[in-house]
């Protein structure tokens, strides 16, 4: 297998990452390629499944390697830790594809770091398959996200609260560089670290403002907008990151660490999955606030950068950080308009629109069905039953129905370009809580994984209509929904 490496992290200083190889492993087997997505990062495959499992487990490195784990810092629910770093994972080196983009190329689960604290390094088969099916299906639904490029089981067991097999994860992203990454450089007081990194970090991710003067205030807006964006996406397909802490916020804008994560079954602005967030900081509706909070905490990292003086800096800080909310709302208000199908603004859309999250709220109603049964009904009141139907109090949706064909009537296009449009931006298929479950579940106790390959091939296309794959569609029976979810770690 030839990789095209051509790495520039090392070139860091050496205070930002420690050199490691991976742990090798018992008994690789490959349980997933990415093959599509070798090709696009121009990497050159084998067809032998064992020697893809030797190099994807981390037991032979690619010619070119030159693999270390990155330091950073984090606030974790609220809390600073002033060193965490990749206690399981190791950066391999990086990719540039056929148009120039560099790619990072890592290794989650390949053994003890110098950040594993009282880790075992390993990741457990479980998390791996969750993050894979996530991520990909992230991919698919045009959210910015990192990429699965292998999944290995190792042939070795992991204790966490019960044995469990273990797994090693191939990971691409833009970047792994974090806020918490900033956060480490200015916790030590090195500025011509912090400079050094932050040049590097505008470099590879923002290379249009190298150069200029006001640069690193320009890098804060940048991330700034590239995180509303991102944030605002997610809010509209239901997604729960679950672990939101300034280690798991990207500086390239890319949805990160699929720990506990997990999509909603009912709407609600209070949902909460993983098991560790008991306060519910991390909530759905709480992202976009936790969002700017991390962001406010790369901004403090930046403030030697900013200006000469802390009052120039910090004022310069706030005035970047104000961006936040109105980019933010603009995103959040579009895509919201797209999914009721309305191409062009008006006034009282978003109150309209907050009246049906109102409506699927205190109805405990399926947030993706209930947006792609619209899309259905966007054609006439015939079809209007199969949402309706999810409505406990029905009444209040048929007085909602009205007002919002009365509304589609303004659009230009017709009927038929609204229900295009819905289509194109609600989903028809989720990486579903109760899914993902299942088919972690078919692999731990009965080794079987045709249920991963068969739910990865359901979540490949998720806004088309597909009767093979309606079962993918079809939400949680009581009996099956998914209330918890859990670290890796």
């Amino acid at each position: 297998m030839q990789f095209p490496f051509d790495n520039t992290y090392v070139q860091l200083p050496e205070s930002l990452f420690s050199r490691v190889r991976p742990t090798p492993v018992k008994a690789p087997r490959l349980i997933a390629f990415n093959r599509g997505l070798a090709e696009t990062l121009g990497i050159a495959v084998p067809d032998d499944e064992a020697d893809l499992a030797e190099i994807f487990s981390g037991n032979r490195l690619p010619q070119g390697a030159e693999p270390l784990a990155m330091a950073y810092s984090g606030h974790q629910f609220g809390q600073f830790v002033p060193l965490l770093g990749d206690g399981r994972a190791i950066l391999v080196g990086e990719v540039r594809d056929a148009a120039g983009q560099r790619y990072d190329i890592q290794l989650k689960g390949a053994g003890l770091t110098p950040y594993s604290r009282r880790g075992d390094g390993r990741s457990a088969l479980g998390p791996v398959m969750r993050e894979y099916l996530v991520s990909e299906a992230m991919a698919a639904l045009q959210i910015p996200t990192t990429r699965a490029l292998a999944a290995v089981a190792t042939g070795e067991t992991v204790v966490r609260e019960r044995f469990l097999p273990g797994a090693v994860m191939t990971r691409v992203a833009l970047s792994h560089i974090r806020v918490g990454t900033f956060q480490y450089v200015a916790t030590s007081g090195d500025v011509a670290a912090l400079k050094r990194l932050a040049d590097y970090a505008i470099e590879r991710l923002y290379p249009q403002l190298a150069g200029s003067e006001a640069r690193y205030e320009r890098f804060l807006e940048a991330v700034i907008a590239r995180q509303a964006s991102l944030v605002a996406r997610w809010m509209h397909i239901g997604f729960v990151h679950g672990v939101m802490n300034t280690d798991n916020s990207s500086i390239s804008g890319e949805t990160i660490d699929f720990g506990p994560c997990a999509f909603l079954d009912a709407y609600h602005p209070g949902t909460v999955f993983s098991s560790i967030d008991e306060m519910g900081r991390y909530a759905f509706g709480n992202q976009p606030r936790i969002m700017l909070w991390n962001l406010t905490r790369l901004a403090e990292a930046l403030i030697p950068l900013l200006a000469e003086t802390q009052e120039a800096a910090i004022a310069k800080a706030e005035a970047s950080l104000a961006t936040f909310k109105p980019a933010f709302e603009a995103a959040f208000e579009a895509g919201v308009r797209a999914k009721l199908g309305f191409a062009t603004p008006e006034p009282d859309d978003m109150a309209l629109a907050t009246e049906f999250y109102r409506l699927m709220a205190a109805g405990t109603v399926d947030f993706t069905l209930a947006f792609r049964r619209l899309a259905d009904a966007a054609l006439g009141e015939l079809a209007d039953a199969s949402v309706r139907q999810l409505f406990a109090a029905a009444e209040g949706f048929d007085l909602w129905a009205m007002r919002w064909r009365e509304r589609l009537a303004h659009e230009s296009g017709g009927s038929e370009a609204a229900q295009a449009l819905m289509r194109s931006v609600n989903p028809a298929v989720i990486p579903r809580n109760h899914r993902i479950e299942a088919v972690i579940k078919a692999a731990i106790k009965a080794g079987d994984f045709d249920p991963f390959h068969r739910l990865a091939a359901a979540l490949a296309d998720p806004y088309s209509v597909r009767p093979e794959f309606q079962w993918a569609e079809q939400p949680p029976k009581p009996d099956e929904r998914v209330l918890q979810t859990f670290c890796g770690t």
